[in-house]
């Protein structure tokens, strides 16, 4: 071999291992179970994953939408493996069976799914609470309410459903104990017929605020404004939906722990755990609050929000009492993680049952 070519080979070689070494070439899919488009869910995982391609050189993504919970996600995933995907964010909670079934198949590449509390070797999850930061959105609700009653529309009665429900009921009678929640569920994450017709008839019954846990907030958002009552959002900002209505929204802010997850795959420091981030870690917060929203509400809110931070008050620590009246959390006591990530009961104060 020629002196030429055995230098341009040198350099060939050299700039493959800074490359491998920057994890150039790294290719990453993530899989919605609804519209990227949404404002609330998918919308947000996708922020994560514009975040993650923005962020990290060499990195690059590729996503699909409107993939149902069932053997299809799983079809999915061996469609990006095929492409070269060797990261896979299986983001609804029903995909975790299935990705546990393809991550067997597929032993090099690793997943991480959005929840729940499985593992395989190269399966593990990600979650953030948002707990408080829903307790916040309840004590914004709860000091702007005239009716003392909040409407939640809810998809499913999953733990983490009940928790935000709870979570903004405890912050709201924290203003007044007086105030209650009524609960309608929809039974899907995503049909805006059914979250139209339950915002409605949360309204014909009182309630001026309106907030939920489905996929996207904007159809409530929307009803809300239409029929002249106040909004509360989830999973992303959706204030452009209730330009006079909006109070504030629960968010998620997914890009940094993405980006940490797939540094960790480079780096080989990845193991199959629970990650879990948090309103004090960034990884959830507060959006901006509506024009109707008084100084004193936001100053009470903030205020909240930085012993939140600060660790001075944990959400979860007693007195917490259930809907029928059964002490949960005595006065002192928190709840341990595993209590929260399968809630399975209503606060006193919610009107409606756990099906």
């Amino acid at each position: 071999m020629g002196l030429v070519k055995k230098i341009l080979l040198s350099v060939a070689c050299m700039s493959l291992a800074v490359a491998v070494a920057h994890g150039a070439g790294t290719k990453v899919g993530y899989i919605y179970v609804g519209p990227k488009s949404d404002y609330g869910y998918n919308y947000a995982m996708d922020q994560g994953r514009l975040y993650v391609e923005k962020n990290m050189p060499g990195v690059k993504t590729v996503s699909f939408e409107n993939v149902p919970e069932n053997a299809e996600v799983e079809r999915v995933m061996e469609r990006m493996i095929k492409s070269g995907c060797t990261i896979i964010f299986p983001t609804s909670y029903g995909y975790l069976d299935p990705a546990l079934n393809v991550a067997k198949k597929y032993p090099k590449v690793t997943f991480m799914h959005g929840g729940g509390f499985k593992t395989a070797p190269n399966l593990g999850t990600f979650f953030a609470g948002i707990d408080d930061a829903m307790y916040l959105a309840g004590i914004t609700a709860g000091s702007m309410t005239k009716t003392k009653k909040l409407g939640f529309l809810a998809a499913h009665p999953i733990p983490q459903v009940l928790r935000n429900i709870n979570a903004f009921t405890r912050g709201a009678q924290s203003v007044d104990p007086a105030i209650t929640t009524t609960v309608v569920w929809t039974g899907t994450w995503s049909d805006p017929g059914k979250e139209a017709e339950a915002a409605n008839s949360l309204v014909d019954a009182g309630a001026d605020v309106l907030t939920g846990h489905v996929d996207s907030p904007i159809t409530y958002t929307q009803t809300a404004e239409k029929r002249g009552v106040m909004a509360v959002g989830y999973h992303a900002d959706a204030s452009k939906f209730a330009p006079k209505g909006w109070l504030v929204g629960a968010a998620w802010n997914w890009g940094p722990m993405m980006a940490k997850i797939v540094k960790s795959v480079q780096d080989s420091t990845w193991k199959p755990e629970h990650i879990r981030g948090d309103l004090m870690a960034g990884d959830a917060g507060l959006t901006a609050f509506g024009p109707s929203v008084p100084a004193k509400v936001k100053d009470l809110v903030l205020a909240k929000e930085k012993e939140f931070k600060a660790g001075k008050t944990k959400l979860w620590t007693g007195p917490i009492v259930k809907q029928d009246g059964a002490e949960i959390a005595p006065k002192g006591t928190e709840l341990a993680m595993a209590n929260l990530e399968g809630m399975d009961f209503f606060v006193k104060g919610v009107v409606g049952t756990v099906k």
